[in-house]
């Protein structure tokens, strides 16, 4: 097996008892499954010596991660349009349609937002220890909107630095239940797993730091448009917060009403900008997408219904 990066980390006091997976995974830029893959074949060693996946850290533990040459995946190309607001050859912006999948899982193989790139694009990044993904993040199969992938592994992992920084600039829009009284507000309250429903991400006391900051743009008899600002990523972070503070998104049937009132194909929440500094030109740049036809169609009837 070929190691093309070693990273050396060292636990402090605040990473004390967390499963090595779970810390390496807020620490590095690789998915958890991955890391856990890393660890079952040995190549994660904790001062020294390899560890199980559940080992929970300790103060002053030197972890060594040793990453090997991408594999090639088994993915095809596929002729799908893609809606590109700007290329390079570092980056590609993308204004995902609802409905699309990002990246390909057991079950949903084809027609992703990665065999549309892999048909446009002759390189993609290949972090996560795959060739051609150019994952840097993602977006819910429903959520439409602003999309930055890196076509090459430097561009990755600038994009990534950033993204752990927190200094990209995620604004979304979504439609809510309800009317919201303040005109802006925040929430700070961590996400992870929920504790019953396992396939859902719930805010919980254990969960990792999530910010979503949020003003009102506009009021309908029963519900309010708002934008989102993201600066935490975490998985189903503006869903989760805002039917943690009574306003789940319309359309959401994982965290909203189990009767929806609107005949929607998902949530109506739509990545509007991104804001970051280019991984090669060192300039601050704004991508945005325009309010897409679903999102339209269901503000022109809540503005008739008031």
């Amino acid at each position: 097996m070929n190691i093309v990066n070693i990273v050396n980390i060292i636990a402090e006091k605040d990473d004390v008892d967390k499963r090595i997976d779970s810390f390496l995974a807020s620490e590095v830029d690789y998915t958890r499954s991955y890391l856990k893959k890393l660890i079952l074949d040995e190549l994660v060693k904790v001062n020294g010596k390899s560890v199980k996946p559940n080992y929970k850290v300790r103060e002053g533990d030197v972890i060594n991660l040793n990453i090997p040459e991408a594999e090639e995946i088994d993915l095809k190309p596929e002729n799908i349009p893609l809606d590109i607001i700007y290329e390079d050859d570092d980056i590609i912006v993308v204004n995902k349609p609802q409905g699309m999948v990002v990246h390909p899982a057991p079950g949903n193989l084809s027609g992703t937002l990665v065999n549309a790139l892999l048909y446009h694009c002759t390189n993609l990044s290949g972090i996560n220890g795959e060739l051609r993904p150019g994952i840097v993040h993602r977006l819910d199969k429903d959520t439409s909107g602003v999309m930055v992938v890196a076509k090459n592994d430097k561009a990755h992992l600038e994009l990534s630095n950033q993204i752990k920084n927190r200094t990209i600039l995620k604004k979304y829009l979504a439609i809510v239940e309800g009317v919201i009284k303040n005109d802006e507000g925040a929430v700070e309250a961590p996400i992870g797993r929920d504790h019953i429903e396992r396939k859902k991400m719930a805010v919980v006391k254990d969960g990792r730091y999530a910010l979503t900051l949020y003003r009102v743009l506009e009021r309908y008899k029963n519900n309010s448009l708002v934008e989102a600002i993201i600066k935490t990523g975490r998985t189903h972070q503006i869903r989760v917060h805002m039917a943690y503070i009574g306003h789940p998104i319309v359309g959401d049937e994982v965290y909203g009403y189990k009767k929806q009132r609107f005949n929607l194909s998902g949530q109506v929440l739509h990545s509007k900008l991104l804001g970051l500094v280019h991984p090669s030109k060192k300039v601050y740049m704004e991508f945005e997408a325009p309010t897409p036809e679903y999102f339209e169609k269901l503000m022109k009837v809540l503005k008739e219904k008031q």
